[in-house]
């Protein structure tokens, strides 16, 4: 069983990719958000979800853990296959599906393409106990950074991930519970003012 490929990005499509693994090229099925954020001959990580039949050994990628574990949690539905899984996170990010399922917020589900709404209500039925004990926020260095609005703030400013990751593990940069945001983005300013 594949769980993750470490590799170069080949070639990319709407919905796949084929990652060049020491010269193997395995082609991963991915939601068209992730495409959008790789490109060609980048060096990528994909947590692989394996899905074999009788027929074929299909793989399916993304770019983190949670978004991995959303897509086997979506596959638990009765109804709903991996092209499905697939077709949902394409067109919604994990944290608004995981929102608008807590919330069962039908409206918003059925409003995606191929999701009706017996399968929307569905979802919220099986799902909206399991998100809140199946999932925490991503964190870097222990922080939550779905409830930091710092990195989004940096963001706004147009500063990359890697700028961004840089600011956040800088020990001059108060951590979420120490300081204001205010304080907390001039010291993440000064320390992407200083060259590296």
């Amino acid at each position: 069983m594949i769980a993750m490929l470490r590799g170069a990005v080949a070639h990319r499509d709407v919905d796949h990719a084929v990652v060049d693994v020491n010269g193997v090229g395995y082609l991963v099925y991915m939601p068209a958000l992730v495409v959008e954020d790789i490109g060609e001959g980048q060096d990528v990580l994909f947590h692989i979800s394996t899905q074999v039949r009788e027929d074929a050994i299909t793989l399916y990628g993304f770019l983190s853990m949670e978004d991995k574990q959303t897509f086997e949690m979506l596959r638990e539905v009765n109804g709903v296959g991996p092209r499905t899984a697939l077709g949902i996170l394409s067109q919604m990010s994990r944290n608004d599906l995981h929102h608008a399922i807590s919330n069962e917020e039908i409206s918003s589900l059925t409003k995606l393409k191929g999701l009706g709404k017996k399968t929307a209500e569905r979802l919220c039925l099986e799902l909206k106990n399991k998100i809140p004990q199946t999932f925490t926020p991503v964190t870097v260095n222990g922080k939550a950074v779905e409830a930091d609005p710092l990195p989004l703030a940096l963001a706004r400013l147009d500063y990359r991930k890697s700028e961004i990751d840089r600011a956040l593990n800088a020990e001059d940069v108060p951590g979420f519970d120490e300081a204001p945001v205010g304080a907390r983005l001039q010291a993440a300013l000064r320390v992407l003012a200083r060259p590296m």
